[in-house]
Formats: structure tokens, C-alpha cells, sequence
């Protein structure tokens, strides 16, 4: 049988979205900071030959070699093209997303920390004041990074110096800090996970310019016919795979005793579903196991200038993008990201415990100790499919498309199992989140009706005793 909630979804139709005057100020609001943000996305940085950088970057996404060059490319990709433009948005907010799991696993290990989360609001500001601090600093190490990789480049920057560093860091770090603001005023008063559209809009807005040079490759020659429907196949595949998992769940029947109150009105005696994703960690894991490995190249691009230390750029290239040891450590930091991830976003103990002081519990299963680890026997189990789904979407398509070296790296990495299920599980999320406010403006609507209903048959009734 359908819940209230469901029944309700069935009959929305476009009428009703127009008649939800909050959600179509929250849309508008959305894409407003979305434009703001793609905006900063060509305002370069200053003290830079654009010129000579574009022809830079073009020859070095122009195959599939790794290297620490391709550190740049693969922040392209987060960055929606800032970087290849080398916009004040060039870091996009991956120190922001960095600090926050830095800080999500900080809070089970550091006691001070774990007994902020538990003081409530308050305590949750200050770990997010925290997480502004983490984020300043990684930004300022990336953006350290970037300022030498450039001045490394003969040409690129019009007056190296310490003064270029500076302002580099400076600018950047101001952007990382900017995009930090819009992504919260998004989750505060638009629609969806602002830090998480930032990103999807990034991606989403470079796709188009990929396909494109896919598609002039194969017109060229220089990308066979097989093997555009080879992509194109994979794409399509992947995408399904995607949407099929992330919308699959374990549903945990929970029942509730049956309480006698006082007057003589029983309450409980329902059942209810307790929905454990398959994929708990979201994409999370693939995302901070690529910032990871993006931290040996963004150190070597501060210390590698002018192409000395050879030894370290060839260590940088035998860890480089497309490299069996750059994914080998892909795949494995993400099974270990999904298991190290997961008990922080589902805590089973605590879970059990709510459902103990609510006198709920699962059929068979003693309340307490017991629950608990039925629920992490449970999640432990559907964190190991999870974790080897992730891997496979991500690691896949990246190893397919590092045997073709026809394919430039820069296109790779649009196309490639990150950017797809980051564009898949944001579009379910934030369409999930419209209909949730959908639902909750049909409820206030029916509420209205019952109360206008209830005042009119109220007033006749006074009218009698009258």
C-alpha cells in the first residue's frame, strides 16, 4: 500500500509546481548563484600571458599521458574550465570538500571534537568554523602549488616573482573561500547540496565542448567509429547502472509495540521501514580518493620547476593519471574511503538507541547491543557491494580510456566514471529534494483546506445556539 507521501507524488502535475511559490524562488535562486558562479569562471587571475598558457595546457591534454602536468587537468574537470582559463574559481571548492571529510574523521578520533558535535547547534557552528580554517590552508598549499607550476612555465607568467605567489595564493584562496559562501547560501536558501551543484554545474558545463571534440576526432580519423560506440555505449550503460544503484535500498522492517495512555487511547502497533542506501557513502569516497592522489602532484609542481629534479618528475609520472599504478591506488583508496566513510554518515549505535527510547525495534532482534550490530552487520555488507560498484564506475572507464590514447586527457576525464556519477547521484538528489518540497507545499494546502472546511461548518452550528 502507497503512503500518504507517494499518493501525493502521483498526483502532481505541472499545475501544482506553479502553484509552489517558495520552490520557484528557491529555483530561481539556485541558478542565479549557478550564473554568478560560471561567471567567475573566466575572470582570470592576474600577472598571467592567457595565451601562452592555454597553448601549454592544449599540449598536454592533448593525449592520455600521465605526468605531473595532468594534476591541472584533473582540477580542470572539478573546476568546470577555470583552470584552463586560470579563473579566480580555479580551485572550485575541493580544499572546502577535503576539510570537511578531514573533519568529519577528525570528529570520531579527537574526543574535544566528538563532544562539540554532541552540544548541539552551537557545537556544529564552531566544527564549521573549523572546517573554514582546514579549508583556508589547503587551498593556500594548492594554490602555492599552482603559483610554482606556472612560474615553471617559460612564458606563462609576465613578471615572476614573489609577488605573483603571493597574489596567486591570494586570489585563489579569496575564490575558494567566495564559491565556499554561494554552495552554503545555496543549502540554506535554494534547492539541493550547494557544494555538490557547484560541482555538477562545473562538469555539466564542459560536457558539451567534450562531445564536441569527441565527435571532430571522429570526423577527423583520428578516433575510429568502433570506438566512439564503444564510448557512447559505455556512457549510456554506466549511467543506467548508476541511477539503478543509487536508487537501490535495504528496507529494515520496524515495528512498534502497542502503549496504552491515559483515557483509555491506545497508540503504537504500527510497522515502519528503516531504507539503509546501498551506496551510504555517496560520492564522497571516489571524490577524496582523487583529491589524495592530486596531493603528490600539486607538491611536485611547487618543488619541479623549469623541468629539474628528474628524478621526481619521473616518480610523478609513474603515479600519473592513466598509469596501472595511478589506478590501482584509484580503485583502492576508494573501497577503503567507502568502509572508513560510511560509519560517520550511518552510526549504528546511535540508530539503535533512538529506536530503543522510541520502543521501536526489529523483528527478532534484542533492542540495544544487539540492533547495533545487526545494523552494522547489515551495513557492512551492503558497504562491500557499494564500495566495489563505486570502484568499477570510476576505475572502468578510465582504464578503457587510457589504453586509447587517441582520446585527449582533458576529454577523458569529463567522460570518465567520476564526472558521471557525480552528475547522476546530484541530478537524483536535487530532484528528490524538489519533490520533497512539492510534497510538503500539497501538505499545507490540504491543511488550509481542512481548516477552511472545519471554520465552515462552524459557523451555522454557532449561529443555532444563538
Amino acid at each position: 500500500m502507497a503512503s500518504a507521501s507517494e499518493q501525493l507524488m502521483a498526483n502532481m502535475n505541472v499545475g501544482s509546481f506553479f502553484k509552489a511559490k517558495e520552490l520557484q524562488q528557491r529555483l530561481l535562486f539556485t541558478l542565479l548563484i549557478l550564473v554568478v558562479y560560471r561567471i567567475g569562471t573566466y575572470i582570470p587571475i592576474p600577472g598571467i600571458d592567457l595565451e601562452a598558457f592555454q597553448a601549454i595546457f592544449s599540449g598536454n591534454s592533448g593525449g592520455n599521458e600521465g605526468g605531473g602536468a595532468g594534476f591541472l587537468i584533473r582540477l580542470d574537470m572539478f573546476a568546470g574550465g577555470a583552470i584552463e582559463r586560470l579563473a579566480v574559481f580555479a580551485l572550485n571548492v575541493m580544499p572546502y570538500i577535503s576539510a570537511s571529510i578531514i573533519m568529519t574523521l577528525m570528529k570520531g578520533s579527537i574526543p574535544s571534537l566528538k563532544e562539540l558535535d554532541k552540544e548541539g547547534e552551537q557545537g556544529r557552528k564552531q566544527i564549521n568554523q573549523y572546517t573554514r580554517y582546514l579549508t583556508v590552508l589547503l587551498a593556500a598549499f594548492q594554490a602555492f602549488g599552482i603559483a610554482r607550476a606556472l612560474m615553471g612555465q617559460e612564458g606563462v607568467v609576465i613578471n615572476p616573482g614573489i609577488f605573483f605567489q603571493v597574489s596567486t595564493v591570494i586570489t585563489l584562496v579569496g575564490g575558494t573561500m567566495f564559491l565556499m559562501w554561494l554552495g552554503e547560501q545555496v543549502t540554506a536558501r535554494g534547492v539541493g547540496n550547494g557544494v555538490s551543484l557547484i560541482i555538477f554545474a562545473g562538469i555539466v558545463a564542459e560536457l558539451p565542448r567534450a562531445i564536441f571534440q569527441v565527435l571532430n576526432l571522429n570526423r577527423t580519423g583520428s578516433i575510429g567509429g568502433y570506438l566512439l560506440l564503444g564510448v557512447i555505449v559505455m556512457f549510456v550503460a554506466l549511467s543506467m547502472l548508476i541511477v539503478f544503484v543509487e536508487r537501490a535500498q535495504r528496507r529494515l522492517l520496524v515495528q512498534y509495540p502497542k502503549r496504552q495512555m491515559a483515557g483509555g487511547k491506545t497508540f503504537g502497533g504500527e510497522s515502519s521501514f528503516m531504507p539503509i542506501k546501498l551506496n551510504t557513502p555517496g560520492v564522497i569516497p571516489p571524490i577524496f580518493a582523487s583529491s589524495l592522489l592530486l596531493l603528490p602532484a600539486t607538491a611536485g609542481a611547487a618543488f619541479v620547476t623549469g623541468g629539474d629534479n628528474e628524478w621526481l618528475t619521473g616518480l610523478l609520472a609513474y603515479i600519473g593519471y592513466g598509469s596501472s599504478v595511478y589506478l590501482t591506488l584509484y580503485a583502492l583508496l576508494i573501497v577503503f574511503f567507502c568502509f572508513f566513510y560510511v560509519p560517520y554518515v550511518f552510526k549504528p549505535e546511535d540508530v539503535a538507541d533512538n529506536l530503543r527510547k522510541n520502543g521501536g525495534f526489529l523483528p527478532g532482534i534484542r533492542p540495544g547491543a544487539r540492533t547495533a550490530e545487526y545494523l552494522n552487520y547489515v551495513l557492512m555488507r551492503l558497504t562491500f557491494i557499494g564500495a566495489l560498484y563505486v570502484a568499477f564506475v570510476c576505475v572502468l572507464p578510465e582504464y578503457i580510456i587510457a589504453q586509447n590514447r587517441e582520446i585527449p586527457q582533458s576529454v577523458a576525464m569529463l567522460i570518465g566514471g567520476m564526472s558521471l556519477l557525480i552528475i547522476v547521484s546530484v541530478t537524483l538528489d536535487t530532484v528528490s529534494q524538489i519533490q520533497s518540497h512539492m510534497v510538503a507545499h500539497q501538505y499545507e494546502g490540504l491543511i488550509k483546506k481542512s481548516r477552511m472546511h472545519r471554520s465552515r461548518k462552524g459557523v451555522p452550528a454557532r449561529g443555532r445556539r444563538k
